[in-house]
């Protein structure tokens, strides 16, 4: 634990010097959280105490990160499920109170903040219990099931003035966010398409030790509990446009099929969409559960580069000259091609450019630690970081609308009453 802590540390003043050189804190306040800071020099008056509700596969990470932040305390662990409820008592060290209703925790008086990691459609109720409680939150994206949920989020956070942060890591990945101020920088020039996907081969299916088990257990394939890709997957990467645009989109139209999991399952396991913004961009996106060869990735395409940050990496339109033989091969291909008539014209084949590109940021991307040192870092300020909150929401409204609009086989406008104001 000690030298977990210790690089930890170390990391933290990299942070530390990598925010005090970004140039656009402005627009990403959080990153302030980091800025002169090393982690190690909190008071013993600022300790933050801190419960779980959730500690599935999601929830343990997030508890074991937040146990490596400096002067915070897991104090409570909530969860229904037996095993999990055992586990989360075991990685506490049987230190933390355990429930297994959060409402028991509601009435804890040194609790300062609690972690949401519950499945999707029990977030909205008890996002708001702890709110209306007094007790800031960090909850895992997407925000709810139901686009009326996330806005009763929203409206409850307003109301009570706590932090409501949703787990949208990459907005303090440092790759991400070099990656973005070099965009912001011109390096790309005008941002003309954003191209995103996630592709795995896996079921999603885990397995159940008895029948009555099976919804709370895979409740990721039920669509009473979750939107399937478009929240696990689609959320995180639909941000990132939104994000880099500055935009939200305008309309959403897209096709959702079962094409290959037929297992009684009710979410898709592919999907393919395409976000429209008011700039004449276009945000395409596409993900499936049946082929992981090309994985995951966010394409920032302008006229003059892209850059793909999942990758650590950034293109020129005009990248250096390819090596003699290569060239001499190319030549030789271009000879050929251009002198063979097809259907009445030249044809040369525009294969993508053999060219890998630099890289964008020679930083460490523990972003789930990071997020959750924000969220610590707000707690002791007492307040919610600028715009965070809206980069959630926006992303959870954009993959329900998506969903929406494959449901139906409808092109959907953004509708006026999600649209969530920038903090000024």
């Amino acid at each position: 634990m000690e030298n977990n802590l210790k690089n930890r540390r170390e990391f933290l003043k990299e942070m530390s010097v990598f925010a005090g050189a970004t140039t656009f804190l402005a627009s990403i306040p959080w990153m302030k959280a980091f800025a002169g800071s090393d982690g190690s020099a909190a008071a013993p008056s600022d300790r933050v105490r801190i419960g779980v509700v959730g500690v599935g596969d999601r929830g343990r990470a997030l508890l074991m990160n937040m146990q490596q932040i400096e002067n915070v305390e897991i104090i409570a662990v909530c969860d229904n499920y037996e095993p999990n409820y055992k586990r989360a008592i075991e990685l506490t060290g049987g230190k933390a109170k355990a429930f297994y209703d959060h409402r028991e925790m509601l009435e804890m008086k040194d609790l300062d903040g609690v972690i949401v990691a519950t499945p999707l459609h029990e977030h909205a109720h008890v996002v708001v219990d702890f709110l209306k409680a007094g007790i800031h939150v960090f909850c895992e994206k997407s925000m709810a099931r139901t686009l009326e949920d996330s806005k009763w989020m929203v409206d409850v956070q307003k109301e009570t003035g706590k932090i409501l942060q949703i787990g949208h890591q990459r907005l303090f990945n440092p790759v991400y966010l070099n990656a973005l101020d070099r965009v912001r920088a011109g390096e790309i020039g005008q941002i003309t398409q954003v191209r995103a996907y996630w592709h795995r081969n896996s079921n999603w299916r885990r397995a159940v030790p008895s029948p009555e088990l099976e919804r709370k257990i895979n409740w990721r394939l039920y669509t009473e509990y979750s939107a399937g890709l478009m929240t696990e997957l689609a959320s995180h990467q639909v941000q990132v446009a939104n994000w880099f645009l500055d935009k939200i989109p305008t309309r959403v139209m897209g096709s959702g099929s079962i094409c290959y999991w037929n297992d009684g399952r009710e979410v898709y396991d592919h999907v393919a969409l395409v976000y429209d913004y008011d700039n004449g961009v276009k945000c395409l996106y596409d993900s499936m559960i049946a082929n992981k060869h090309y994985g995951l990735e966010e394409q920032i395409q302008g006229d003059k580069g892209t850059i793909e940050p999942e990758i650590n990496r950034i293109y020129s339109e005009n990248p250096p000259a390819a090596p003699g033989i290569r060239q001499l091969i190319h030549s030789i291909e271009k000879g050929i091609f251009e002198t063979i008539p097809i259907g009445g014209a030249s044809w040369v084949p525009e294969t993508a450019v053999p060219y890998r590109g630099q890289i964008i940021a020679p930083y460490d991307n523990n972003d789930t630690f990071l997020q959750l040192v924000g969220y610590v870092q707000a707690i002791r300020n007492g307040k919610p970081w600028k715009n965070l909150l809206r980069e959630g929401y926006h992303a959870t409204v954009a993959a329900l609308l998506g969903l929406q609009a494959m449901d139906t086989n409808q092109i959907l406008e953004w509708p006026a009453e999600y649209v969530m104001e920038k903090d000024l």
